[in-house]
């Protein structure tokens, strides 16, 4: 009978390292796509709109001022009924 001890004799603990790493096939026929849904081009749409990009100036002017102020009970509401849905 043969007794080889804790280690084996055919253990290599750098046999990983000696083998060669074989690289993943790339897929070179693929090509990216991208589909803007009907919501997104509405919104685009209506970030053009006159009326909502001199609201949004004006708002700017207003925070840059510090003269905007949040009404928390209105904002807390709105939270509480988009929640609620």
């Amino acid at each position: 009978m043969k007794i080889n001890g804790p280690n084996p004799t055919n253990f290599n603990p750098y046999k990983q390292s000696i083998q060669p790493t074989t690289e993943p096939k790339s897929e070179t026929n693929k090509k990216d796509q991208i589909e803007i849904s009907s919501k997104a081009k509405q919104l685009q749409e209506s970030a053009s709109d006159p009326k909502r990009a001199a609201y949004l100036e004006e708002l700017k002017k207003k925070i840059d001022a510090g003269e905007y102020n949040v009404d928390v009970d209105k904002t807390a509401q709105k939270m509480m009924d988009f929640w609620k849905k």
